[in-house]
């Protein structure tokens, strides 16, 4: 193989800009006919959700290194200012088109299904007299004017709240007016008001925007004043919470102590009605330090996430997507117990087309059963009311020993898994915040039980969180076993976790930051060696990211020497597939539909003895050197071709896939003369026809 220089810039596609292609991606779903149009109508929220936790923690983070003077650069060598100027043109151009499909697409076609968002200039009288009284009745004792004096400075402003600039004339009754006030609505007020049927000319769902109702009324809160103008304004905050992670001594604590300040980090961008006048802007401008590029100027709601409420409130089950019902493996409905069915054979999961129920019956037998003694579970994230939680505390009140390693700092989760970690707690469990430094990433659950005076290890392994809710919406695999080198690699997990000491060699999983990234990459050469002999040689990774560059690195070398490389790439990709002499063997495909691909897969062709892992960690640099990370062998023959196949049934898909061209641009694939193929409407085909 000629030597070729694999950290040459051009290679590499710069990762906010990849991130943003994936926002990109999310709302073109939101102009595809075939899918239901609310379904449709959520898909730009996402799109804009996205963008913002783009802006709290990646932009956020650029502008800091710009303000310590960093040169760091990553392997595409853009520095973080030229980055930042980067992302500034493409996410403007992202905007403008989220709020082109909101009012030239979404809102006129939900309208000719009778759901109608009411501007002000065509309210009713009806409506208006409703609205007026809705004002006084609901708003108007929770709005809190604030104008603008010496004595009245400008006021803190949260995170992503809505805000309204107001331009002012006369007097107030102290002879005071700075000409300026500001109105913050809290965030308890519903930013989408349904009007009542039961009004004249008014239909079934029929809606106005909160902003809307306090332009209209915002005068009352100036008394004897005139509103000249009044302006919608929306401030996006650095919220990536830092820990100093060498002087903390309680994890807890300094957890705590940072929820608070994310609120109200510096500003990192405005976003502001189109007609406020330039001089508002001006001054808002000032008044966040920011730059000319992070202004956007949007026509509609600054806070275009709140538009979801739309969907949520209609009943029109024609417009969403059809209800399934998750189908549950025959070897858990035959058994007596779930622990006789795990101890027959490991079973595979694949969620939502399978239910999460097992997983929540695991834990519930355990926590009854009283030849159970211990339950060992890392939680990420749960969500609210978790019935994984209610039985890890009936567990623990029964007398077992119940060990949990939560990770408090999942990013936006934090101050839920703070409440977690009480509720746990007070409940008699053991709580470890894992090991500062490394995010505990893995998705592990292990019960201990005493069978025939012997000790039973039975294990649960997962590609994705223990919520009930993300997995009637994410993609992920989960496996049962009962290996006693599985077990015995999850015991040693935790004691690494929840002690101290080091782990012996493990049998069977491969773990982060230890041996993870080292074994893939032993993997990828070994595939090449393959190759160059002769034998059979291909590597498929199915990832949400994939930005490391030792692994593009091996990629490529991968690829110049003849293997096949198929990469399912849901998100952000740093590599440049297509380039000539290098990548040419290489594919990339990013999956979205219905579903959010979530699942991490890693196979390997193995001159014939096909190899599969799958896990919990996706190719960056956080998962592979600052997380715990589990990926765990898919060993039983029909486990392990059912998980082939379905990398095989996404390589195939020619309706929601989009392709990665050399430029770093994605390619929508269509059918073309070919019989339309979506994987997810397959799997979920296949439950209906069980």
């Amino acid at each position: 193989m000629d030597m070729v220089n694999l950290k040459q810039p051009e290679l590499y596609i710069n990762r906010e800009l990849s991130l943003i292609e994936f926002s990109q991606r999310v709302l073109d779903l939101a102009e595809d006919e075939t899918i239901p149009l609310l379904e449709r109508l959520q898909y730009l929220c996402i799109s804009s959700t996205n963008l913002d936790e783009f802006f709290e923690v990646r932009v956020s983070g650029l502008i800091q290194m710009v303000e310590l003077g960093s040169v760091q650069v990553g392997p595409d060598n853009i520095a973080p200012g030229e980055a930042l100027a980067l992302i500034s043109e493409r996410a403007h151009q992202l905007v403008k088109d989220q709020y082109r499909v909101l009012n030239d697409v979404i809102l006129p076609l939900i309208e000719a299904e009778g759901i109608k968002t009411i501007k002000r200039d065509q309210w009713s009288s009806e409506q208006e007299a409703w609205l007026s009284d809705y004002f006084d009745r609901e708003l108007s004792p929770v709005l809190s004017p604030l104008g603008l004096d010496p004595s009245h400075p400008f006021p803190r402003i949260l995170n992503k709240s809505l805000n309204f600039i107001v331009s002012l004339t006369g007097k107030d009754a102290f002879g005071r007016n700075s000409g300026l006030a500001i109105v913050q609505a809290p965030r308890a007020l519903p930013r989408l008001i349904q009007l009542p049927k039961e009004l004249k000319n008014t239909g079934t769902y029929d809606f106005v925007f909160l902003s809307s109702v306090i332009h209209a009324f915002a005068d009352r809160l100036f008394f004897g004043m005139k509103v000249k103008g009044c302006f919608q304004f929306r401030v996006t905050r650095n919220s990536d919470m830092f820990v100093d992670e060498e002087e903390i001594d309680d994890l807890l604590r300094a957890v705590e102590g940072e929820l608070f300040s994310r609120h109200y980090g510096d500003a990192v961008r405005l976003e502001v009605a189109h007609n406020c006048p330039d001089e508002l802007v001006s001054y808002l401008q000032a008044r966040f330090e920011l730059t000319e590029q992070e202004i956007y100027k949007v026509e509609g709601p600054v806070n275009l996430n709140r538009v979801a409420a739309i969907a949520e409130l209609v009943d029109r089950p024609e417009l969403k997507f059809p209800g399934f019902t998750p189908s549950i493996p025959s070897g858990l409905t035959s058994s007596k117990n779930i622990f006789d069915a795990i101890k027959k054979r490991d079973i595979l999961l694949h969620h939502p087309f399978e239910s999460f129920v097992p997983v929540i019956e695991f834990v519930r037998s355990a926590a009854s059963d009283p030849d159970v003694l211990a339950i060992k579970q890392t939680l990420y994230r749960t969500g609210p009311k978790s019935a994984i939680v209610d039985g890890l505390v009936s567990a623990a009140r029964s007398g077992k020993e119940v060990t949990v390693v939560i990770e408090l700092r999942a990013r936006f989760d934090e101050e839920a898994n703070v409440a977690l970690a009480t509720r746990l707690q007070e409940a008699g469990v053991h709580v470890v915040y894992g090991i500062v430094g490394y995010k505990t990433h893995a998705k592990m659950l292990l019960v201990i039980r005493r069978e025939k005076k012997k000790l039973a290890h039975y294990v649960h392994l997962g590609t994705g969180n223990y919520h009930p809710r993300t997995a009637r919406l994410y993609t992920d695999y989960g496996m049962f076993t009962s290996s006693a080198q599985i077990a015995d690699d999850v015991h040693n997990v935790f004691l690494q976790l929840t002690s101290m000491g080091k782990v012996p060699k493990l049998h069977k999983i491969l773990q982060s930051p230890f041996t993870l990234h080292d074994a893939l990459l032993n993997k990828i050469n070994l595939e090449i060696k393959n190759v160059m002999k002769g034998k059979l040689a291909r590597i498929i990774f199915k990832v949400n990211s994939l930005i490391d560059q030792k692994i593009i690195q091996a990629l490529y070398e991968a690829s110049m020497a003849g293997v096949q490389v198929d990469l399912i790439i849901r998100g952000v990709c740093g590599l440049r597939p297509g380039v000539n002499g290098i990548s040419t063997n290489i594919s990339v495909r990013s999956i979205l539909g219905r579903f959010l691909e979530h699942t991490r897969v890693y196979y390997f062709e193995n001159a014939g003895k096909p190899e599969v892992f799958a896990g919990s960690a996706d190719l960056m640099p956080r998962n592979l050197y600052r997380r715990v990370e589990v990926a765990f062998p898919v060993e039983t023959k029909a486990m392990k071709e059912r998980i082939i196949n379905d990398l095989n049934g996404y390589l195939k898909d020619n309706t929601h896939a989009w392709v990665l061209r050399e430029d770093g641009s994605y390619d929508r694939l269509t059918p073309g003369k070919d019989k339309p193929f979506s994987m997810q409407h397959e799997l979920l085909n296949e439950l209906s026809d069980d």
